[in-house]
Order: structure tokens, then sequence, then C-alpha cells
């Protein structure tokens, strides 16, 4: 299997979905994620983002049939400035994607606001080496904590040829 799709498709695994659940994907890239997410919902709801227009509308060409079925929505917006509403998630994931860089308090409020009441964050990263494997757990968890959430889990996840780092955090 490709790499990008054998990380995407451990890291949707590793959500432990149920059918009802409301998810957030930020960072949806081509939205194959997205793909992978919709097929394990029945009467849950998607939304994905994605901070590049190109990537976000061709995530939309990729998952048109769900988008149509009222499934799954996508929109091209960074997590600071998106604009969900009202709406809450259950899961908030993100697969290789810098959080807390470049506007670490705009994020970590963004995240707090979304996060449905018992809800968790999963947070992936597949370096292109495994060296630094647990070093993005161990920054990712560190960054998770210093804004105020609780970091349940950190786990390595053995791919081949580069392991993958999952941290799991929630606001409780």
């Amino acid at each position: 299997m490709e790499r990008a799709a054998e990380r995407l498709v451990r890291a949707v695994e590793m959500l432990d979905l149920r059918p009802d659940d409301r998810v957030l994907e930020i960072g949806c890239g081509a939205g194959v994620a997205v793909s992978l997410v919709c097929a394990r919902l029945a009467g849950g709801r998607m939304h994905a983002i994605d901070r590049s227009p190109a990537m976000a509308a061709l995530a939309r060409r990729r998952n048109a049939d769900q988008i149509a079925a009222g499934k799954v929505s996508i929109h091209a917006a960074a997590l600071h400035q998106a604009e969900l509403g009202e709406e809450r998630f259950d899961i908030i994931f993100a697969v290789d994607v810098g959080l807390f860089r470049a506007h670490r308090a705009a994020e970590a409020a963004a995240l707090r606001r979304l996060l449905a009441p018992g809800g968790r964050i999963n947070l992936f990263h597949h370096p292109p080496v495994a060296a630094r494997t647990q070093r993005l757990a161990d920054e990712t968890a560190a960054a998770l904590r210093a804004e105020g959430f609780v970091v349940r889990e950190v786990r390595i996840i053995p791919l081949h040829p580069v392991p993958m780092a999952c941290v799991v955090a929630g606001a409780d």
C-alpha cells in the first residue's frame, strides 16, 4: 500500500468511530481520509477544512457523492478562521498538520470551542524519518498541555518503514 494511503487508513482506524459521530478533519488535503471516515458514519456527519482552496476543491470533487447526500461539508479555511457555526464535534483530527505553530492561541481557542463535551482530539504525525516520530509526539503533547488540554494517550504506531505518532487529548 502506498505510504500516504497506509497512514490515513491507520489514522482513521485509530479514531474508533461510532456511526453517529460528528467529526472534524483539519487539513483534509485531497479528501482521502474524508472518504474513509464517511464510509464509517451512518447517522453521523463530517466537516473537513483545508487552508488551501485548491486542496479543498479536490477533496470536494473526490467526495461529491457524500456532499450531495449531506454527510460531509468541505471548506477552504485555516482552523482559527473556520466558520462552523454552533457545530460541536465528538472527534477532531489532523494528520501531519502543524497546529500550534503560527496561531497557537487562536487555534487552541478554536479547538476548545469546537470540541463537544467528552470529545477527543487525535493529532497524527508521520515524519519522513523514524528518528523524528517520538520528538513530534512529545512536542505535540507538550503543546496541548500548555494550552490547557488533557493528554489522554501518546502512541507510536508501527508503519513501514517509519512509525507514526498519535496524541489523543480532550478538554476534560
